[in-house]
């Protein structure tokens, strides 16, 4: 047994030094009208070359088995938006037009694929199948939680990911409806673990349910500030705002940023519309984006610094997808209705990464302090 154990432990320690690091981060807020918002950051050792895909219902998709082979076979029942990867045809964030969402996060060391076989390739996914199945197919949680019973995910090499050919992604994923309800979907043991997630945070390794044991470590944590507090005879006064979170983790690791996007959620001030939640999430997540150098991985062709390469937030109600670059941090949203109709039939990208930050000149717009008070 304590064999056995070492021998995973090294494996999950090689996987952790020679892939490339997901170190993505996924909060939900609701507004008071009812909207679901999921939002999420996403970081990578190397340009990922995503683009938004738009794919209308009606279209033909087969997975791929690790050896070339065909898997599971469908049609997709709705049209999708989201972010794809490496110029192919998937989903690694999106939405479909019945308000399910998906994201797919890194899950280094921690997951474990079932084997192809003769007899189960007609129900196989790889993982990166696994988002554009999910969104083609099904309308909410609960029927993306009966499904998955039914399906294997096998380790079919990537394109794009680590060379050419390819490399099997370990990943995780985080599914949510417009009602708010979420859940975690992990490939652990070669099955298909579904865990609820109610407070609809997401990270990386280790498994979401570790995630949320460790949320009791801290548990003294509140958005109130402490104002004093007795230490025998002596009374300990705050020095300054903020006191309600000391001991909040502030470094980059899976768990630390598990446990700040829990706190920062569920802190936030509730917003009255979708599109007022919607930045909201957009200046949570903006806690979680990498300053270029303040992360470096052993990612392909050598240590090189981790970058937040894009933000999404979706508002399950509305049908919109939003993001912003590294390259060009203003919003731009994708409404599912318009895109679709823009894509006639046809599956389409938008580009995300091409466009650059600009700054608006307002040198012109001096007024006179009496007539800016009186505006």
């Amino acid at each position: 047994m304590i064999r056995r154990a070492a021998i995973y432990t090294l494996a999950a320690s090689l996987a952790l030094a020679t892939s490339p690091v997901f170190a993505c981060t996924g909060i939900s807020l609701k507004a008071t009208d009812g909207a679901a918002i999921r939002g999420r950051t996403l970081e990578f050792g190397f340009p990922l070359q995503s683009s938004v895909i738009v794919v209308p219902a009606g279209k033909e998709f087969t997975a791929t088995l690790p050896d070339g082979g065909k898997g599971l076979s469908y049609k997709t029942r709705y049209g999708i938006v989201g972010a794809n990867a490496f110029n192919e045809v998937a989903i690694i964030d999106g939405l479909n037009d019945q308000g399910l969402s998906i994201g797919l996060f890194y899950f280094p060391g921690y997951a474990q694929y079932a084997e192809a076989t003769a007899e189960n390739a007609s129900k196989a996914l790889a993982p990166q199948d696994f988002g554009m199945w999910v969104l083609g197919n099904f309308a909410t949680v609960d029927e993306v939680k009966k499904a998955v019973e039914d399906i294997v995910m096998v380790p079919t090499p990537m394109p794009g990911l680590g060379s050419a050919k390819g490399m099997p992604a370990d990943v995780h994923f985080f599914v949510q409806d417009k009602s708010g309800k979420s859940i975690a979907i992990e490939p652990i043991d070669g099955k298909v673990k579904v865990t609820d997630a109610p407070i609809g945070v997401m990270t990386n390794a280790p498994t979401y349910d570790w995630h949320m044991t460790n949320l009791d470590n801290y548990i003294n944590l509140n958005a109130k500030d402490i104002q004093d507090e007795k230490l025998g005879p002596v009374t300990l006064s705050a020095i300054g705002s903020g006191t309600g979170m000391l001991g909040l983790p502030g470094d980059f690791t899976p768990p630390s940023r598990f446990v700040r996007a829990s706190m920062f959620s569920q802190a936030a001030t509730p917003n009255a519309k979708a599109e007022d939640a919607v930045f909201s999430a957009f200046h949570i997540l903006n806690q979680f984006d990498i300053p270029k150098g303040s992360v470096i991985n052993a990612s392909v062709g050598g240590a090189q610094p981790e970058i937040t390469e894009w933000t999404s937030v979706s508002d399950l109600q509305n049908l919109r997808w939003y993001f912003r670059t590294h390259q060009d941090q203003s919003i731009r949203v994708v409404d599912l209705k318009k895109a679709m109709k823009a894509a006639d039939g046809e599956i389409r990208t938008i580009e995300m990464e091409k466009s650059t930050q600009t700054a608006t000149d307002v040198s012109a717009e001096v007024k006179s302090m009496k007539q800016a008070s009186n505006e």
